[in-house]
């Protein structure tokens, strides 16, 4: 940390500054809302009938926006979602497939569309799903299939484009079990790995922390205060013993991403007033407008913790303590924006814990591995171009960071 500090003032006088403005407006420029850890996602429930199955699909309007279908409603006997829903979400029986009945609108909850329909098969199972929901715009979206078998057994799969297909179990406690068991500690764990390599609002965090850890220690510091965090609310919320605004929770997060980003080029650059200014400015102005997804006293009170965490690193011999403290701090909100998918999963409270603790492991080992392989560049990086290039990179690295953060945590204030 001191070695980044001593050498700001070479770094500072490089015609880099444009730079990093072009890559701060870069960023904002191509950054989407939907790079959310917790936004793409759809849902599917199946039940088994004597001649076929029937469905129920949910899917978010803001995932539909990616479509150019948010809020398509039917007209004319044509239904825009329930088609392409049709299209992409196919059920198979003994190897043939079966055929779609015209879907119809189900009342669907703020934000969501729902649409039902049944298939016919040509003969009884042994049957199949496989998915293709949103895959040509997301490839990284998720599709949770839950079926309800004849014998009232529930069981579920998590869909992904590297495993779009499943294969429903045949009747009988055997299969349910083996089912059950495929699907549990190895799937939730394979969803964690997954979802934290395709949640790039918390990989940018993370990597906002790691630009000016210098040490294996601060790393390791650094990674544990953001784990314990994110693990305890992910489990309160998860259990139902705490239910945040997820609306609030994702704008939250944007806002930790841009403050911890701000703070690297703060560390960097002179340490003077015009950031944490600028950044309780910046607040107290938004808590002017109104309507919002965070009240404005929740605004105020960011400005009024910002100024404060400005303040005490001015003073910290040892900022990286402080930052440690941070990452603590904004881990309990990363923590609410994981528990999400679970919570929309619904599982039965018998399959929670072992839920849980699969995800969380999956979320751990993809965050460790995202680690083990940035933190040595920037090692290296330093090591061989020396700590003036190093500030460099990190300060346009934080630039680019924080227009991400801002971005996200504008577009989702409102």
């Amino acid at each position: 940390m001191r070695r980044l500090g001593s050498a700001r003032g070479g770094a500072g006088r490089v015609p880099g500054r444009r730079l990093l403005a072009a890559l701060l407006g870069a960023a904002l420029a191509t950054a989407t809302p939907a790079a959310a850890h917790t936004r793409s996602l759809s849902y599917s429930a199946w039940e088994l009938e004597p001649d076929g199955a029937r469905v129920q699909v949910r899917v978010s309007q803001l995932d539909l926006s990616r479509l150019g279908l948010a809020f398509a409603e039917p007209a004319a006997g044509v239904d825009p979602i329930g088609l392409y829903l049709q299209a992409h979400l196919h059920l198979s029986a003994a190897g043939e497939a079966c055929t779609a009945q015209a879907p119809h609108a189900l009342e669907a909850p703020e934000g969501w569309a729902v649409r039902s329909w049944r298939f016919r098969c040509p003969a009884p199972g042994p049957y199949a799903v496989e998915s293709e929901v949103l895959l040509d715009a997301a490839p990284g979206h998720l599709h949770f299939a839950r079926l309800r078998t004849g014998e009232g057994r529930i069981v579920d799969r998590v869909l992904s484009e590297s495993e779009p297909r499943w294969e429903w179990p045949q009747p009988g406690p055997d299969a349910a079990r083996s089912s059950r068991a495929k699907t549990s500690l190895a799937g939730y764990l394979a969803l964690g790995i997954e979802h934290i390599l395709t949640g790039w609002d918390h990989l940018a965090f993370v990597a906002a922390l790691l630009l000016l850890a210098g040490t294996f220690g601060e790393v390791v510091a650094l990674v544990s205060a953001f784990t314990v965090a994110h693990s305890l609310t992910l489990a309160l919320a998860t259990l139902g013993l705490v239910h945040p605004e997820a609306a609030a929770v994702e704008a939250l997060i944007g806002f930790s991403i841009a403050l911890v980003a701000a703070e690297n080029a703060w560390i960097l650059g002179s340490r003077g007033r015009a950031i944490p200014v600028a950044v309780a400015a910046g607040l107290a102005a938004l808590a002017l407008l109104p309507g919002g997804s965070v009240p404005r006293v929740g605004l105020a009170g960011l400005a009024v913790f910002s100024l404060c965490h400005f303040g005490l690193l001015r003073r910290a011999r040892e900022p990286a303590r402080l930052r440690v403290a941070v990452a603590f701090a904004f881990g309990l909100v990363h923590g609410f924006g994981f528990a999400g998918v679970l919570a929309e999963l619904e599982l039965p409270t018998a399959r929670l814990a072992l839920a849980l603790f699969g995800f969380n492991a999956g979320v751990e080992l993809g965050q460790l591995a995202v680690v083990a392989c940035l933190w040595p560049l920037l090692r290296a990086l330093a090591r061989g171009a020396g700590a003036r290039a190093h500030a460099l990179v990190a300060e346009a690295a934080s630039a680019a960071i924080c227009g991400l953060g801002l971005f996200w945590f504008l577009t989702r204030l409102r």
